[in-house]
């Protein structure tokens, strides 16, 4: 363990695949959504029921199973598990993979996270085979934790730039690290906790 992981390693409650990739029509589509991208987040600390993920983002459960349902059907979400509560059945979902990839053809300046202007122009000319990746994650952690982090990404940026300039290609870093004002999952209930 590097001195920068902590010990207390978040498990799920869910068995999940590394890495799904959002290359169907139906995939890039579900994830075009900004309300569906906050519904994978939160089922990627604990799997959460459609009652469960309205009460966390507010929304009408109808809406919000609209939207499980749409994430389900494109293979991005999964019922994790079932219980029966007066005798319906009520599922708890959580994602296929804990990495959503973007094959390297999804250039077309409408990813759904991606808004610095510079960098999609970028990554739209660049050749096939080149090194390029973006990825965004959401984590509940506590702030000083944040403050490691957000200290750790600060000092790759400056190590990138730093390298020593050589080549035929300009590579581009582009870095950020923000608190949201999203709903987050609540945490896990420990027995000393547990209301009595």
């Amino acid at each position: 363990m590097s001195d920068h992981e902590p010990s207390d390693v978040h498990q799920l409650d869910y068995e999940l695949a590394d890495v799904v990739a959002a290359d169907t029509p139906a995939r890039l589509k579900a994830v075009s959504d900004p309300f569906r991208l906050l519904v994978l987040d939160l089922v990627l600390e604990q799997a959460m029921s459609v009652t469960e993920l309205a009460e966390r983002t507010g929304r009408p459960k109808g809406t919000v199973a609209h939207h499980v349902d749409v994430l389900h059907d494109a293979g991005l979400l999964q019922v994790v598990r079932t219980r029966k509560v007066r005798a319906m059945e009520e599922r708890f979902y959580g994602r296929t993979a804990r990495t959503i990839r973007f094959p390297d053809s999804v250039h077309d300046g409408d990813l759904p996270f991606l808004s610095d202007a510079r960098a999609l122009a970028d990554m739209t000319d660049a050749s096939d085979g080149l090194p390029c990746g973006f990825t965004l994650r959401s984590v509940r952690i506590p702030d000083d934790r944040a403050e490691a982090f957000c200290e750790r990404v600060m000092e790759l940026a400056l190590e990138f730039s730093r390298q020593p300039r050589g080549g035929t290609r300009e590579y581009a870093l582009l870095v950020g690290f923000f608190p949201t004002n999203r709903p987050v999952a609540p945490g896990p209930v420990h027995p000393e906790e547990a209301p009595q």
